[in-house]
């Protein structure tokens, strides 16, 4: 009872939070909870434009993989040439046309054959491929090898020192705001 006072009031313990105080800490922690939630958002983005850049450009040196071994095979190379082509085109470009002893073998860009490709695509027609990786006697397939593909998505020019220059280039829009560009370079030697 040494806590009542006279007048039969409880006495004034140790203070505690005020409502006012309570509504200021619960405002700044919303605050700051918003502000790394902003940064894990951010950082999400920046890891989704990180691994496509990853995943694309391991395609795309796959698909130069492809075309340095069609040019080691091939006897022939022209560029932007697409006479005599084993596959119809369907309206694509022809970028590079080559001879080889299984058939000729075109690469164009252009249009998608279907929806489930994303916007211009790169196309390769010509024999298909064995079990071990060589080329077969059967008829020619066209398959589409890259999606996604910038104007002008694959640009071929013949170097001075007879190398061929390949480019590759691709543009997405992630999920944030901006455009995402992926570019391949690589010098190539005909085989022929």
């Amino acid at each position: 009872m040494a806590l009542l006072r006279s007048h039969g009031r409880p006495a004034k313990g140790p203070g505690g939070f005020s409502l006012v105080e309570l509504l200021v800490a619960a405002c700044l922690g919303l605050l700051v909870w918003g502000v790394v939630l902003q940064a894990l958002v951010a950082d999400g983005r920046q890891v989704e434009r990180l691994v496509r850049q990853v995943r694309e450009r391991g395609q795309q040196r796959r698909v130069l993989a492809l075309l340095r071994g069609d040019l080691l095979r091939a006897t022939r190379v022209d560029l932007a040439l697409g006479v005599g082509a084993a596959c119809g085109l369907g309206g694509r470009d022809p970028v590079l046309q080559l001879t080889t002893p299984a058939g000729p073998i075109t690469y164009t860009v252009g249009s998608a054959p279907s929806a489930i490709w994303r916007g211009r695509v790169l196309m390769r027609c010509g024999p298909a491929f064995g079990l071990y990786g060589e080329p077969s006697a059967g008829a020619a397939q066209n398959r589409v090898l890259l999606d996604g593909l910038a104007d002008p998505g694959l640009e071929a020019a013949s170097e001075p020192d007879g190398l061929l220059r390949l480019q590759l280039r691709q543009e997405f829009e992630p999920a944030g705001s901006g455009t995402q560009r992926i570019e391949t370079t690589a010098r190539l030697g005909a085989g022929g």
